[in-house]
């Protein structure tokens, strides 16, 4: 009678394996689909553990971008630099650095990842050359117009600036990207009402500013 409940319970493993139906959620599996989704466009596994279409996970992607992008909404830009600068934002997303850890499951059914973030730097390293360049193009602007030069709009200013700095940018991306030192941070996954989980929101947005340091430029403010 022993050996059947074992043979019974083996053949059970064994169905569980081949069939998924047995499976229990992974959060460290779940937490580096969605990052990876999110901020490298990988959406193999996303799809796969949410079950959601390949369009839905790639749009997770450009949400992430566009909310990047929205700083430059606002600023009256050509269309042609304002797509370099999606293109450079989508670059650097690409690129950024975070590795999962081990994740714990909580009394309430919820779980915490921890992971480890290594922050882009580009912003930081450019900044003060960004600074220089902006005061020599200022200086430029006013000796012609002293010459006699017509003083250039506020949107041909505020165009050239923002192209000194994609142009600096840039150059420091395809040098290779620099990361600064490592920061462990604790994710918080949460069960939702309709029984499937999600990464606290509030958890989301320290990671977002962990992955890419903009500490010279905020005091700098």
């Amino acid at each position: 009678m022993r050996n059947k409940k074992l043979r019974a319970a083996v053949i059970m493993a064994m169905v569980c394996m081949m069939f998924g139906g047995c499976s229990r959620f992974d959060a460290g599996v779940y937490t580096q689909a969605v990052l990876d989704a999110s901020y490298k466009n990988q959406t193999e596994s996303y799809i796969e553990l949410t079950e959601t279409t390949k369009e839905d996970a790639e749009a997770f992607f450009q949400k992430r971008l566009n909310a990047t992008m929205e700083e430059f909404k606002s600023e009256k830009l050509s269309e042609e630099l304002e797509g370099d600068y999606k293109s450079l934002f989508e670059q650097v997303m690409k690129q950024v650095k975070y590795t999962v850890g081990e994740s714990k499951k909580e009394e309430d059914d919820s779980y915490t990842v921890n992971v480890s973030v290594e922050p882009v730097t580009l912003f930081d390293d450019t900044y003060q050359s960004f600074q220089k360049k902006a005061e020599e193009y200022a200086e430029s602007v006013t000796e012609r117009v002293m010459n006699g030069d017509e003083m250039p709009t506020d949107e041909e200013i505020q165009e050239e600036v923002y192209k000194l700095y994609y142009e600096i940018l840039k150059e420091e991306m395809d040098a290779g990207m620099k990361y600064g030192a490592a920061r462990e941070l604790t994710l918080h996954i949460m069960r939702t009402e309709d029984g499937n989980y999600e990464i606290n929101s509030e958890d989301l947005q320290v990671l977002e500013e962990n992955l890419i340091s903009r500490k010279v430029m905020a005091e700098g403010a």
